[in-house]
């Protein structure tokens, strides 16, 4: 017999009270997700996630009280590194980049949530980025921080930071991580929010691109095979 998966727990954050019974709803059949609570305030969201401790959370841009954006900053500054992903009707050519860059991990567009939420949820939960083919086209457009001469800039983080660091340009997953070096995923989330945290990173996709410089910089490095 089967054992069923582990249930991720989600908190919503929206503050209409027909879009989070609407996410809850569409959520209720997932067997590996269930909503642990719900917020229609900025301060309600900061609470319950002091209470709840949720694995992920979704999160409307438009609270009435305050923007979605400085939640998320208020948030990553308390220390929280669960899951972030932004659920918005506004458009994601002007505001998923700023959603990533105040420490979200995807972006979702209102209209295309029964389509993508849940495959988007579970790619932010594997420790993965999302958003549409064409927001995604439309951010690698842009140039990438400039690199850092040789490896200096990662001298701060520890032996096996730099393996994660290394193993997260090689483009692992989370699990995949874990498994590697027999470490749950939680251990690896720590890690990786250390590592963000060292090299000074204000999202997830900041943490790719200076994980792929690195696995770039230590592979120059190596020396020649040997004949």
């Amino acid at each position: 017999m089967s054992r069923a998966p582990r249930k991720t727990s989600l908190l919503l954050v929206d503050d209409h009270a027909i879009v989070r019974q609407g996410l809850a709803a569409l959520l209720a059949s997932e067997v590996d997700f269930s909503v642990c609570a719900e917020a229609g305030t900025y301060d309600e969201g900061l609470a319950a996630v002091d209470q709840f401790q949720p694995e992920c959370v979704i999160l409307d841009l438009s609270l009435r009280d305050r923007s979605g954006l400085d939640w998320i900053r208020e948030v990553r500054a308390r220390g929280f590194e669960g899951h972030i992903l932004v659920l918005s009707m506004h458009d994601e050519g002007l505001y998923a980049e700023k959603a990533l860059q105040a420490g979200a991990e995807g972006y979702v567009m209102k209209d295309q949530a029964e389509e993508t939420l849940v495959a988007a949820l579970r790619q932010v939960r594997a420790g993965q980025t999302y958003l549409s083919p064409e927001a995604a086209e439309l951010l690698a457009g842009h140039p990438a921080p400039p690199a850092d001469k040789g490896l200096a800039g990662y001298d701060s983080l520890t032996a096996r930071e730099s393996e994660m660091l290394y193993a997260i340009g090689e483009g692992m997953t989370t699990r995949e991580i874990a498994e590697k070096f027999g470490l749950s995923g939680r251990t690896v989330d720590v890690h990786r929010a250390n590592i963000k945290r060292k090299l000074e990173c204000g999202s997830l996709a900041e943490v790719l691109v200076k994980a792929a410089e690195f696995k770039r910089q230590r592979d120059a490095a190596l020396p020649p095979p040997q004949l």
